[in-house]
């Protein structure tokens, strides 16, 4: 079994989120999402997420929320996701090798190629309360979600 933990930022101005348009010839190839990446040994998800947003963006986060812990679910595959939101930072927007970044409406966001569960994530990052969510892939089709409260 693949067991891997990563980070996934979405950072917000003007009601828009910073997304990132996948290049890199991956899983998540010609998808939007937010910026984010593999947590490295030693370092702390809040830190991962730090790294991984200044490696993609050029940004530095000023405010960092811890808002959900995701779970994907595939035949040999888990991964354990620190989902965060950022409203404040300083420096230069700088696209990186991953992709092209991109200031997205949150209205039309779920119109955009991304992965399907990201779309039920997104609509629970409004609310204050933190949140644990399960997604269930077959290949990229997702067959089940279930969420509640972060315990």
């Amino acid at each position: 079994m693949n067991n891997k933990k990563t980070v996934l930022v979405y950072i917000e101005q003007d009601h828009k989120y910073l997304l990132i348009h996948k290049q890199k010839p991956d899983m998540s190839f010609n998808k939007y999402m937010g910026v984010g990446g593999k947590i490295e040994a030693g370092e702390s998800p809040k830190e991962a997420a730090l790294r991984e947003a200044f490696e993609e963006t050029g940004l530095t986060l000023l405010d960092l929320t811890f808002n959900a812990k995701i779970f994907f679910h595939s035949q040999d595959y888990i991964e354990e996701m620190y989902l965060y939101t950022a409203t404040s930072f300083i420096g230069t927007l700088q696209s990186s090798s991953e992709g092209t970044l991109i200031w997205v409406p949150k209205d039309v966001i779920k119109n955009l190629p991304m992965w399907e569960g990201d779309i039920h994530f997104l609509e629970k990052l409004h609310e204050k309360n933190l949140f644990e969510m399960h997604l269930y892939y077959e290949g990229e089709k997702l067959v089940r979600v279930s969420s509640g409260p972060l315990v």
